[in-house]
């Protein structure tokens, strides 16, 4: 099946993380406009190799220069037809029980995963209201699912307000032709999992414990995001999709 595109353009934030630079370099490669966003600068020479990329440093939780970064790119390209939020901290050592964690990197948590995505719904959403047209994707996590004996309560709970909010703005603006769908990844090889590359034994156990017997990679996620932006998608909203190698199958 080949996948088509009725948008020219999108936003990813999170853009130089591992899953946003592959969902960036997918959409270029299918001639699609982005503004990556992101804190962190993409690695040299991305922008070159992928010439319908354009990088904007702005931090999601400023929503004054989170909205001047995105009017500037809709002005200039006259709309704005996919979101990719891929926006999310993972602090292992600070984010614990919310029985001992720190208020400050709670709110921090929630600020950067889930404030960040209501300041996009209310930079974004009225644009393709305008259009009458548009396709977001959020980044959830399978830790939204379940709880954990080794908690990571601001990440996990925030995570899964993620998935809530997604479901409501796919039943608010499924009559202007919007939908909006999450991804639930299970491990996936990323800039947030480098403390693989210190205890690499930690990684083959896990992996023992998988049914596909292997951690994800960008690329597992972005092709799922390909598919939930395309045209061959155009009847899913406000669902999930987990792409975990087969772990939360399990009993």
């Amino acid at each position: 099946m080949n996948l088509t595109f009725k948008g020219k353009s999108a936003i990813v934030t999170g853009a130089c993380g591992g899953m946003g630079l592959e969902v960036s370099k997918n959409l270029s490669n299918n001639q699609i406009l982005v503004l990556m966003i992101d804190l962190k600068e993409p690695p040299k020479n991305f922008l070159k190799n992928n010439q319908h990329c354009t990088y904007k440093k702005v931090d999601v939780t400023d929503f004054n220069k989170l909205k001047k970064s995105i009017d500037m790119f809709y002005k200039k390209n006259k709309q704005i037809d996919y979101l990719v939020n891929t926006t999310g901290v993972l602090w292992f050592n600070k984010d614990i029980s919310s029985t001992d964690i720190d208020p400050k990197i709670w709110d921090k948590v929630y600020e950067i995963n889930l404030k960040s995505m209501v300041y996009l719904s209310k930079i974004i959403i009225p644009k393709m209201i305008k259009n009458k047209f548009g396709s977001m994707v959020h980044i959830s996590s399978v830790d939204a699912l379940s709880g954990d004996d080794k908690p990571q309560d601001a990440y996990g709970s925030s995570k899964a307000a993620m998935i809530r909010l997604s479901k409501s703005f796919a039943i608010q603006f499924a009559s202007n032709n919007i939908r909006s769908n999450s991804i639930l990844p299970g491990a996936v090889d990323t800039n947030m999992q480098k403390r693989w590359k210190k205890n690499p034994s930690a990684k083959k156990n896990l992996e023992k414990t998988i049914p596909l017997n292997r951690v994800g990679k960008p690329a597992d996620i972005s092709n799922t995001v390909m598919f939930l932006l395309s045209d061959q998608s155009n009847y899913i909203t406000g669902t999930e999709f987990i792409v975990d190698g087969g772990i939360t199958a399990k009993p």
